[in-house]
């Protein structure tokens, strides 16, 4: 028979529960819904497609959803949020089927255009919630802004990868990663000087990074490429080369 003593010392297996620890977790299950959403929608591209199946979709909605998340807690060294907590598993998985089953049942031009939109949406709130965790754990300014873009980029960073794709973070896109620096940024400006509410430094974060991202989208403004000069090399009759 087993001592009382040591059965209490024992920890039990659980099935953990939902949890809500204040704004922090809101934010942030907000952010990994619509970035799975966005993952399993991402994946049904052209340029990522590989024959995935349902499941594989699915998986790759976690992994969009929870990607960043979990890099940004583990970087702090923290357990991530998402394996304490159900909510996030159960949201990521209920927003990968409703991005599969759009993939499928909508026109090309819709997805596409959803997609744009949700990606703008859900980019500043893992940025804010990667500025705010930063600044909960003590770090440094920097270090605050490098979990903002952290956050809401390493979840594109696996898929991209999985996909044989090449990260979006090194091509050129419309100021993908700088305005998740800027969100983050900006949210740490407005917590440090105006008020520390979290839903208000929040706001303010959020349309910031909301409004410049549809900007850069709708208009076109992309990060610019490196200058290039004419190279004459024997057999070409000429070759481009980046100026260093």
């Amino acid at each position: 028979m087993i001592p009382d003593t040591v059965l209490a010392a024992t920890n039990p297996v659980h099935w953990g529960g939902f949890k809500w620890y204040g704004n922090f977790t809101t934010i942030d299950l907000i952010a990994a819904t619509t970035n799975a959403f966005n993952g399993a929608m991402l994946v049904r591209e052209p340029s990522h497609y590989r024959k995935y199946s349902i499941v594989g979709i699915l998986l790759f909605a976690i992994l969009g959803g929870i990607g960043g998340g979990v890099t940004r807690d583990v970087l702090v060294s923290d357990v991530p949020a998402a394996l304490q907590n159900p909510a996030y598993l159960t949201l990521c998985i209920l927003a990968g089927i409703a991005g599969y089953l759009i993939a499928f049942d909508r026109e090309e031009r819709f997805r596409h255009g959803t997609f744009q939109i949700l990606t703008a949406f859900s980019l500043p709130w893992y940025a804010i919630v990667g500025a705010q965790k930063g600044v909960d754990v003590g770090l440094p300014v920097w270090g605050c802004l490098m979990l903002a873009v952290v956050g809401p980029t390493a979840g594109r960073w696996f898929i991209d990868v999985c996909s044989g794709v090449t990260p979006k973070h090194f091509v050129q896109s419309e100021w993908w990663t700088t305005i998740a620096f800027l969100t983050g940024l900006v949210w740490i400006l407005t917590y440090s000087f105006v008020t520390s509410n979290t839903w208000v430094c929040a706001g303010v974060a959020f349309l910031v990074g909301f409004t410049v991202r549809l900007l850069a989208i709708t208009r076109k403004w992309e990060e610019p490429l490196p200058k290039h000069m004419v190279v004459d090399v024997p057999g070409d009759d000429e070759l481009r080369l980046p100026r260093l």
